[in-house]
């Protein structure tokens, strides 16, 4: 048996993320050892990643204490020199006000969501048209592995 290289704890701490996705913590566990196993990942993948699933106002103290920007953000990634990779912290109602606008699942756009911020934590980013289209390539691909559909694809419902 293969040994695991990258260890995964979830926290939920807002109770509306047990309601709206059960099986979250297994599930996150399963999408990110999967992204952490992928070709383009997987020597970087080691170490430990702690998810926080929070609310809106975590997230908001959060951004407004390490980012100087006092609002909720959906995802928030902490890189940790000392335990590689870090910390992802996840807003639920921002997550789920996203995903009814963009006419997505909640629970496909919550693991595109923490799949971004893992990949942050490992050194990507989308500052630079190149970083963006490599870190939503490796996001949409790693996703269509998974049956999830491409995440920068907004399928809008149409109104009534």
């Amino acid at each position: 048996m293969a040994r695991r290289t990258l260890a995964v704890d979830v926290q939920i701490v807002h109770g509306a993320w047990r309601r709206a996705w059960r099986g979250a913590a297994a599930d996150i566990r399963r999408l990110l050892i999967i992204a952490g196993s992928s070709p383009e990942l997987a020597a970087r993948s080691r170490g430990q990643v702690a998810v926080l699933l929070a609310n809106d106002e975590a997230l908001r103290e959060l951004n407004a204490r390490f980012r100087g920007k006092d609002k909720p953000t959906n995802v928030l990634s902490f890189p940790d020199k000392a335990l590689p990779p870090g910390g992802i912290a996840v807003a639920f109602e921002t997550v789920e006000r996203e995903a009814r606008a963009q006419g997505k699942e909640f629970i496909n756009h919550s693991k595109h969501m923490i799949l971004h911020g893992f990949l942050h934590l490992l050194g990507y980013d989308h500052e630079t048209a190149k970083g963006a289209r490599l870190m939503e390539g490796l996001e949409t691909a790693i996703l269509s592995g998974m049956g999830i559909p491409d995440p920068y694809v907004i399928w809008k419902k149409p109104r009534a």
